[in-house]
């Protein structure tokens, strides 16, 4: 996770220190405002439905997905705002500066330092966690906005998704544990004895998983090193050399092992014709799909839903 500090406005910066009751005057623009218009949906998880939430301090969190009126402005809050773009783009102003927040982006918004928010495109989906601010958030108070690139908390979303839906305790608890992961992953990342070699290989690992999440939701593309280098933003011997780290497998080789895995599932949960399943994990032959299942596998695409449909 790469944490890059949102600095103040330079001519605001000048015209405070010259204007005190400027910088005042400034700060107090903000107002507590909530217009939600009837095209945004908004799935709360608070203490009512997810009672497990409290003993975390985490006060209210939510899963929306956002289009038309959308503007949410806080006067000093009490608690700590977490905001993580899954889909889109939003529009952030806080006493710093603006600010845009866009796919796979983290900001993390002190407690009592006021902020607002706006979307700004057509569709925005996010989730976001509204941190008490005690000892256990402590790291998060910080001077200003953080903001996070290829934060990857596709899992965080995930989780907060099933905490909504799911109404056994025990299953709750277990979706719990995956918040609180990503959570702490989090602070982690903002005291100072967490390393840079550390934070470094965090980056790194983000990029990766971020690369082949996206791989996986388009096996069918024709994925090939330049494609994958020009995603992730590294060279190709980088690209190999981490994938190795990482998976022990090359780039391509990982993009293959995904593809065996929806091929496997394919075939054991649905009726296609191999032809149709080869199409669909990125293989125009059914020849060339076959063998690469064979060599994966150990048998035919057929035998293989043969042997685990009996």
């Amino acid at each position: 996770m790469k944490y890059s500090q949102v600095q103040p406005n330079t001519l605001c910066s000048k015209l405070s220190s010259i204007y005190p009751k400027l910088s005042i005057t400034m700060q107090h623009a903000f107002n507590d405002v909530v217009n939600i218009g009837p095209l945004c949906s908004e799935r709360f998880i608070d203490s009512s439905n997810v009672p497990e939430i409290s003993q975390y301090d985490i006060e209210l969190a939510g899963c929306s997905n956002l289009s038309g009126d959308y503007i949410v402005g806080r006067v000093t809050p009490p608690n700590h705002t977490l905001f993580y773009s899954i889909n889109g783009t939003g529009r952030f102003r806080t006493h710093a500066g603006e600010f845009s927040l866009s796919q796979g982006q983290l900001v993390l918004l002190p407690a009592k330092q006021s902020f607002e928010v706006a979307i700004a495109c057509e569709q925005w989906d996010i989730i976001w966690l509204n941190l008490a601010d005690t000892i256990r958030w402590k790291a998060l108070l910080k001077e200003s906005a953080q903001v996070v690139n290829h934060a990857a908390l596709e899992g965080l979303h995930y989780a907060m998704e099933l905490l909504y839906i799911e109404k056994r305790s025990e299953n709750r608890q277990s979706a719990m544990h995956i918040v609180m992961h990503y959570l702490e992953q989090i602070v982690k990342a903002q005291t100072s004895d967490y390393s840079n070699t550390v934070k470094a290989k965090a980056r790194q690992d983000s990029r990766l998983i971020t690369l082949f999440s996206d791989v996986n939701k388009q096996l069918q593309f024709d994925w090939n090193m330049q494609t994958l280098s020009e995603r992730a933003h590294y060279s190709a011997t980088h690209l190999h050399r981490l994938c190795l780290s990482v998976f022990g497998r090359s780039p391509m080789q990982q993009v293959i092992h995904l593809r065996m895995l929806r091929a496997r599932n394919l075939l054991t949960s649905t009726q296609w014709p191999v032809s149709y399943i080869a199409n669909y994990v990125g293989y125009t032959s059914v020849f060339t799909f076959s063998k690469r299942f064979k060599k994966s596998v150990g048998v035919s695409p057929s035998q293989y839903r043969i042997t685990k449909t009996d």
